[in-house]
């Protein structure tokens, strides 16, 4: 009896335990691109307590897709748990996250800002509202969090970038940008407007909460310092980290955690 009391136990401390680390991956359709996409939620241990969450859209990098940041951080739901949060990443296929001039079908920018935030807030429990929500990502992923952040600040009081590509204009060959832009020596004056470094005056006054990092061996080390002076430059308030590591899921791995409890701090203000 003593030996079946203890496997019950033990199998309801396990069922708690997957309960705790809800983790739903959810279709969303998109009216502007017309298509459905795959995004990866993952919710807090106490969400069916009845509080309200706030949210942190993750975004990946180039060649990732919805389940890119679970594998590289599978505790994420640790995280989620630790530090009251919702955490939400799109599948943003090689987009980065903008919407593309060249190919009306690419309107990621639209869909993350628009209709993915529609959808969580109108199914998820979420402090709706600029001072819940904060987006961040790696790599094309962190582009697109600083793009978001500084393009939308009535919708995101925090932002941030992991190892981003902040200035895509030493770049122009790589990571099918040009698909999205057309080439960078017929559209100057399009990739300069569409790169993170000169979106700056659009985050005065309603200033985001912003971090960004890089490791020193990463090949955007030189275009994270140079934002990172522009936006003293412009006494624009920022946290920004330069310390050792390459453009790799290790390195991600451990910055994410910094960002989380960053932006974990600028939710307590709620």
């Amino acid at each position: 009896m003593k030996n079946i009391f203890i496997r019950l136990f033990l199998l309801a401390a396990c069922c708690a335990g997957l309960q705790a680390q809800q983790v739903d991956t959810v279709s969303v359709y998109s009216p502007s691109m017309d298509i459905h996409i795959e995004n990866v939620i993952i919710l807090p241990a106490d969400y069916e307590r009845g509080a309200s969450f706030p949210v942190v859209y993750l975004l990946h990098g180039y060649s990732g897709n919805a389940k890119t940041w679970i594998r590289i951080h599978p505790e994420l739901p640790d995280l989620a748990t630790r530090y009251g949060i919702i955490i939400v990443c799109p599948d943003g296929k090689n987009s980065w996250y903008w919407d593309s001039p060249v190919d009306p079908k690419m309107r990621y920018e639209t869909y993350v800002a628009k209709e993915l935030i529609a959808y969580v807030d109108s199914r998820y429990r979420t402090v709706a509202g600029r001072d819940g929500r904060a987006v961040t990502g790696l790599s094309m992923g962190g582009h697109g969090g600083l793009w978001l952040g500084f393009r939308h600040t009535d919708l995101f009081g925090a932002c941030g970038s992991t190892s981003g590509g902040v200035d895509i204009r030493p770049f122009p060959e790589n990571w099918e940008m040009n698909r999205a832009l057309g080439r960078y020596d017929e559209n100057e004056a399009r990739w300069n407007e569409h790169t993170v470094v000169n979106q700056l005056d659009r985050i005065l006054p309603d200033t985001p909460e912003i971090i960004f990092d890089c490791g020193t061996e990463d090949f955007f080390c030189e275009v994270n310092e140079a934002l990172h002076k522009k936006l003293l430059e412009k006494r624009i308030p920022h946290d920004y980290t330069s310390r050792p590591g390459a453009h790799n899921n290790a390195y991600w791995k451990n910055a994410i955690e910094y960002q989380l409890l960053f932006f974990h701090l600028f939710f307590r203000r709620i």
